[in-house]
């Protein structure tokens, strides 16, 4: 597994200062709702991280290609991937959070000045992953009876829209309704 750890450096403990870091991450396979990721190749990732007077911002961008199946179609697709990684590591437990931030947007750098990205990358992944994974906008999907792939063409069951009987249909007897003016 590569390395997301990020040993801050004792220039960083200056205000206004920030340094570049780079890698790669093996992500494996993620799993976000009731849909699985799979990455075939590791995610490159670069970050900045900037002394903000009492904390250490990080800022960057995790990249790279995602496979998962088609939630119409069930056939699999690969798609690019960019995630936004953000972090906020207040340098000790003494400062205050800006007033503005709730306790699950910040951490305290630990006592041993690593940054540990996995969790930060894991998070900007996971925004990233569509609700309802689709290999194209306008994709058809299976027959519901036969099973059949409706992007290839029709089926041979070629579905009729059997009409409701009247009967089952509670709003019926509203349908010769007439109104006066």
């Amino acid at each position: 597994m590569s390395d997301t750890r990020i040993l801050v450096p004792s220039e960083l403990f200056a205000p206004a200062e920030s340094s570049c870091f780079e890698g790669t991450y093996e992500a494996g396979i993620l799993k976000a709702g009731p849909d699985l990721y799979e990455f075939a190749g590791p995610l490159v990732w670069q970050a900045t991280v900037t002394n903000t007077g009492g904390a250490l911002l990080v800022t960057g961008t995790v990249e790279g290609v995602a496979k998962t199946s088609c939630a119409r179609c069930l056939n699999a697709f690969e798609f690019p991937v960019t995630g936004e990684i953000e972090g906020y590591f207040l340098l000790s437990e003494e400062e205050e959070a800006p007033e503005d931030m709730d306790d699950d947007e910040f951490s305290y750098l630990p006592k041993n000045n690593v940054i540990e990205l996995d969790p930060l990358i894991k998070a900007a992944l996971l925004l990233e992953m569509p609700l309802v994974p689709l290999c194209d906008d306008d994709c058809k999907g299976i027959c519901p009876d036969c099973g059949a792939d409706l992007n290839e063409g029709p089926c041979e069951c070629a579905q009729e829209p059997e009409e409701e009987p009247a009967s089952t249909n509670p709003f019926s007897a509203l349908k010769d309704l007439t109104f006066e003016d």
